[in-house]
């Protein structure tokens, strides 16, 4: 997000609707950067609960540790939910699903092939690596590997979320569908009967209903990406009620370091994803009203940028790392500070290569074919990131439409 995107976004005023907190967008939908900001602090979640996994940290530090980062699964839910609201918000009306799949894997594909090669290469050159089957190598190809529970963490481990969202994908034309049809009542009862459903999914989990675990079943995860949907379509029809920005911040905030002490696994993840369900519409209100944010800084947004790259190259780092430094080493702090920063750096400095060499070239490659005339006159359009989204806009007109008609209803 630029300088000036952001000046103008903060002093354009948006049309006025029934509620006091939140707005209908104008003629395109504005982008929303602390959504960016947000999604680099979830990545953070991620990276330090496997810091915390690889025990670089021993005695005082590792027990801090555990508690500063022990929830950070969190932020995969994050992720989910922030996917549904972005993907929702950023609709082509119109579109077809085989345009808008097409652009999904040019968002997600070339990170996913090129983080794939190097956990190939590491799990065939380096020490403590396991080497799949060529069976299991082709299920992470074709993103069908978690939902086959021994296989969930085949060769680079974090792209069972990216399983995941290719079963959101599949299923986002025909919900956006539903939701372009339902008025702010029908959302709601939505939105309830997928916090529900999470809720039932994860007792159920945890009492051991299942062979398997359910954490990593894309379709066992797929309400929290509805709910997301959901929160999006109630904020472009100009009736969420969510509390404001700072208090949902605080919610958020207190569901992640308290409720996992008292319940901890898959559960600890469901009560704090009430938290992130408020804040990311609560962060998109304030942008739409110009309320100040934190999370619109420009070096966040800017690493939110990176965050996609960051997510999917960290933990082939840490991995590469134990062939240095052993299994869970146990540091002492000084010495698992220096260590985490360094893991931190090097993956950081990763991302950006990724994102600019591959992301973003690989994108435009893949998208310069096929444009309809009349977009040729039009702002190039940025599509979303699937952990989570990028800023993006698109016509609102039949968005503005379906907010009066669900105003009336």
């Amino acid at each position: 997000m630029t300088t000036a995107t952001t000046r103008a976004l903060r002093t354009t005023p948006p049309a006025p609707t029934g509620t006091p907190n939140a707005r209908v967008p104008p003629a395109a939908n504005p982008s929303l950067p602390s959504l960016t900001g947000l999604r680099w602090m979830a990545a953070l979640l991620v990276f330090g609960l496997h810091v915390n996994n690889f025990g670089y940290f021993g005695g005082t530090g590792g027990h801090l540790v555990g508690w500063g980062f022990g929830a950070g699964a969190t932020g995969v839910s994050f992720f989910f939910v922030l996917s549904g609201f972005v993907l929702t918000w950023s609709a082509r009306p119109g579109d077809r699903p085989l345009a808008f799949w097409r652009r999904r894997i040019a968002r997600i594909y070339p990170v996913h092939l090129v983080t794939l090669a190097v956990a190939l290469l590491m799990a065939l050159t380096l020490a403590h690596q396991g080497r799949p089957a060529p069976r299991q190598a082709l299920a992470n190809v074709l993103l069908l590997h978690s939902w086959w529970h021994p296989w969930w963490q085949t060769l680079n481990p974090v792209s069972w979320s990216l399983a995941c969202e290719a079963f959101f994908y599949a299923c986002f034309p025909l919900l956006i569908l539903v939701l372009r049809r339902l008025g702010a009542r029908a959302a709601t009862a939505l939105g309830a009967l997928s916090a529900a459903s999470v809720l039932l999914l994860a007792w159920s989990d945890a009492h051991h209903w299942w062979t398997y675990t359910l954490y990593s079943f894309p379709a066992a995860r797929l309400p929290e990406f509805v709910l997301g949907a959901v929160a999006a379509r109630l904020v472009l029809l100009g009736r969420w009620r969510g509390p404001g920005l700072e208090a949902s911040l605080a919610l958020a905030i207190i569901g992640y370091f308290l409720v996992p002490q008292v319940t901890p696994g898959y559960s600890a993840t469901v009560c704090t994803l009430a938290g992130f369900t408020l804040l990311i519409p609560a962060a998109a209100v304030a942008d739409l009203n110009g309320l100040p944010s934190l999370w619109r800084h420009r070096r966040l947004v800017r690493l939110g940028e990176l965050s996609f790259s960051f997510y999917m190259i960290h933990l082939l780092v840490l991995r590469a790392a134990t062939n240095l430094l052993g299994a869970k080493p146990h540091f002492g702090v000084l010495a698992g500070l220096a260590v985490t920063a360094t893991a931190f750096a090097v993956s950081l400095g990763l991302s950006w290569v990724l994102y600019e060499a591959v992301e973003c070239p690989a994108r435009r490659l893949l998208l310069r074919r096929r444009r309809e005339p009349a977009a040729a006159s039009r702002q190039p359009r940025q599509e979303p990131d699937p952990v989570p989204g990028r800023r993006e806009a698109t016509s609102g007109t039949a968005d503005r439409a379906a907010a009066a008609d669900g105003r009336q209803r």
